[in-house]
């Protein structure tokens, strides 16, 4: 049922050491294929279980090693992971990266379905923090740079600055939002990014890896989709004055720039919480469900970014005012914002899986499986793709 090979040797396999167990180069060089090719050694001594780990590792493999004695301390220590287990001694205790406190191996599962638990969120997070602040931060730089809002409605015309309130004196010369409005959209996206911790994962087959360079370029591209859909918001939105923009044939009509202000915040705020759904899963946003938890701070969020922006309850003129936005703008930006969500989940699809299959190949190069024709056991994982032998777990047992 385990798969485990006949190839088991004795003692009398390996070289006789003294109690210090230290060996030179060439003699591991020289048992360093039997060890690997064995499927088990029995009756040893304590420095030919230390020789059997510390030859592995030097031959590039990531070593984890089972003991309950104090024979078994330093194969433990010299090991990757050394875990003792249930009922061991102290001194194993001691030496031991990991302690079980329940009988079997069994447990050893569920810390490693736990641990991949736990990469996965703290991936995911990492992943929307980037393209969170890629489109925050990029945002009002880019804005503040290139978006002139006198430019769209110059002095000598008249623009509405609020609802029925006009000016001559033409918009401002740069785009902003108000300070209250920054914090707001940080407070609500800070309290439901808090949620990624008890989120629905599925944690990996193989042992999880980073890969740096395709994290960066899959949350740089969330980010981007989010970041030019926003300057396109702003720029329908300050075009709205014109008869042949899109807000005038939908039939929204000349926006006041107070309400463009307050149809960005609405744009950035469900933007930012979208993205953390799609930044959360390998695959569509819908394969792996929300933990309950995640979701409820979610539709929080966006709930009440949704109903400041219907009823802005701070000042509304002024150097910092900004005027809410009527149900049919809110529409407006809900379709907008779900329409550039669907195509920021298409691109994660899509480069996930060029993500997936590079990993994959590394996987099976660097933590080669084992295949129907190996006589290895599990357990010690190579370190580069030149050693491709079947990993092994070294026990006291």
């Amino acid at each position: 049922q385990l798969g485990h090979g006949t190839n088991l040797l004795s003692a009398d396999a390996l070289p006789e050491l003294d109690s210090s167990g230290e060996v030179t180069d060439d003699v591991k060089e020289l048992y360093s294929q039997t060890i690997i090719e064995a499927d088990g050694f029995g009756q040893v001594y304590p420095e030919h279980k230390y020789f059997i780990v510390d030859t592995l590792r030097s031959r590039g493999y990531r070593v984890g090693m089972t003991g309950d004695g104090v024979n078994d301390a330093p194969a433990l220590k010299r090991a990757d992971v050394g875990i003792a287990v249930q009922g061991s001694t102290d001194a194993a205790r001691a030496a031991a990266d990991i302690v079980l406190t329940k009988p079997g191996l069994s447990v050893l599962v569920e810390a490693i379905i736990i641990a991949r638990s736990i990469f996965q969120r703290i991936k995911n997070y990492i992943i929307y923090r980037v393209a969170c602040t890629i489109q925050l931060l990029l945002f009002f730089f880019v804005g503040l740079l290139l978006f002139h809002p006198n430019t769209y409605c110059p002095a000598g015309d008249k623009c509405l600055m609020s609802p029925g309130i006009y000016t001559e004196d033409g918009w401002p010369s740069y785009f902003k939002l108000p300070v209250i409005a920054l914090v707001i959209i940080t407070v609500l996206n800070d309290g439901a990014t808090i949620a990624i911790a008890y989120d629905n994962v599925k944690p990996g087959h193989n042992p999880e890896v980073w890969n740096l360079f395709w994290l960066y370029v899959l949350s740089t591209s969330l980010g981007l989709v989010a970041l030019l859909s926003s300057l396109l918001l702003l720029h329908l939105g300050l075009s709205s004055h014109n008869p042949a923009s899109l807000l005038h044939s939908l039939g929204i009509g000349k926006l006041a720039f107070r309400q463009i202000q307050a149809m960005i915040y609405l744009k950035v705020s469900i933007s930012d919480f979208l993205t953390l759904f799609a930044a959360r899963t390998k695959g569509p946003f819908f394969s792996v469900m929300p933990h309950w938890k995640l979701a409820v701070a979610g539709i929080f969020a966006l709930t009440c970014s949704s109903l400041l922006s219907l009823s802005w309850p701070f000042a509304q003129t002024g150097k910092d005012g900004m005027s809410s936005i009527d149900p049919k703008i809110l529409l407006f930006v809900w379709i907008y914002c779900l329409l550039f969500f669907f195509l920021q989940d298409a691109i994660k699809v899509i480069l996930n899986h060029f993500v997936i299959a590079k990993m994959q190949t590394k996987a099976e190069a660097v933590f080669m499986l084992r295949s129907e024709s190996s006589s290895s056991n599990l357990g010690v994982e190579a370190e580069d793709g030149n050693n491709l032998q079947q990993p092994l777990l070294a026990s006291s047992n």
